[in-house]
């Protein structure tokens, strides 16, 4: 039986981090996320790891290309204005099919904007966020626990699929405490590293990590098999919850902690004779188009619940193709959604 602890959202994903296997992290301080390199900057030493506060978010995310590209697992983390600083790199790592693991504590935007909560940089995170054609795949965790199970997952996936991961949660969940059941022993999964830059002893032939490819036709088959790199994730890798949907006339979509502020909504709506159900992306990339077609049949409409200005809705919208109507209810700027706000949105649909 492992330790039961209760502790910050933030400190759970150094800690699962750390109990992954990590042992390189390279970050720089912004909130509402910085309690991420707090604890790695006191716990890395005593594992043998290492930490550095790098002088910008640019400096990090090519400390992280550097140690990814000796075969280390490897973390960096920030908030929404560091995580667009660090786009360059993580096309840059993706290109070169870098695994590694960027976490984003979402704040409002655009711009600095404010240290509360959002979800407004999921286009970022979902469609590419830097230049090219590449992906990352993307979980979002809605609870303290699911942190520390995902933020292991995520460098498992990252190792297995040789790309980048992203831990995407939000300044609700990062600054969060809830109790945490931590296992005796993690599932780490190893993976060929014959690939990786970490000295051959003149046994072998030299190992390049690059994203240049200058000879157009190289390059363009660099991206075919990234591509259908990508189509095995995406058919293999899709993870959702689907909760009290089996009678449901109305589904929302929620994803991280609106998701927890659903399943309040799915309770009340039914306390008033409404049947609400609520369908969770917990991978945003590859999105879970496979959980739609599971309780496309039994519902009259989708909504979407979002803190931003619908960028989910898009891919729900898709997912959906025009079979059943979709709406939208949100907050942005760091608002939080209301229960009250979500019913509301959920009576006017019934109303017609």
């Amino acid at each position: 039986m492992g330790e039961r602890l209760l502790m910050k959202g933030n400190e759970v994903i150094a800690e699962a981090a750390i109990r992954a296997g990590c042992r390189h992290y390279f970050g720089y301080p912004i909130t509402p996320q910085t309690e991420i390199a707090h604890y790695m900057a006191k716990k890395m030493p005593k594992v043998g790891g290492v930490f550095l506060q790098a002088e910008s978010e640019v400096a990090a995310i090519n400390m992280v290309y550097g140690a990814a590209s000796a075969g280390k697992r490897v973390m960096t983390s920030s908030s929404s204005p560091g995580i667009s600083l660090k786009q360059e790199g993580i096309s840059y790592a993706s290109g070169s099919q870098l695994p590694a693991v960027v976490v984003n504590i979402m704040r409002g935007g655009p711009g600095l904007g404010g240290i509360q909560p959002s979800q407004s940089d999921y286009f970022q995170a979902t469609k590419g966020g830097g230049h090219g054609d590449y992906h990352m795949i993307v979980l979002a965790p809605s609870s303290v626990q699911e942190l520390y199970e995902l933020t292991v997952d995520a460098f498992n996936l990252a190792d297995q699929y040789r790309m980048v991961a992203m831990i995407l949660g939000d300044g609700v969940l990062g600054q969060m405490m809830e109790v945490v059941n931590f296992r005796d022993e993690e599932p780490i999964v190893e993976t060929d590293k014959s690939w990786c830059a970490c000295g051959h002893g003149m046994k072998r032939e030299h190992n390049t990590i690059t994203s240049i490819h200058l000879d157009p036709a190289v390059l363009e088959q660099w991206n075919i098999n990234l591509q259908n790199k990508y189509k095995t994730i995406c058919e293999k890798e899709q993870r959702y919850e689907i909760y009290k949907c089996d009678d449901a006339e109305i589904i929302i979509v929620a994803y991280g902690s609106v998701a927890r502020i659903a399943k309040n909504v799915v309770q009340v709506a039914r306390e008033e004779g409404i049947k609400v159900g609520l369908l969770r992306p917990i991978t945003l990339w590859p999105f879970p188009v496979k959980a739609f077609e599971q309780v496309m049949d039994r519902a009259k409409a989708f909504l979407t619940v979002e803190m931003s200005s619908g960028q989910m809705l898009e891919d729900v919208m898709l997912a959906v193709n025009g079979r059943k109507p979709v709406y939208f209810t949100g907050r942005m700027g760091g608002m939080i959604p209301r229960v009250d706000d979500v019913m509301a949105k959920i009576k006017e649909i019934m109303a017609g």
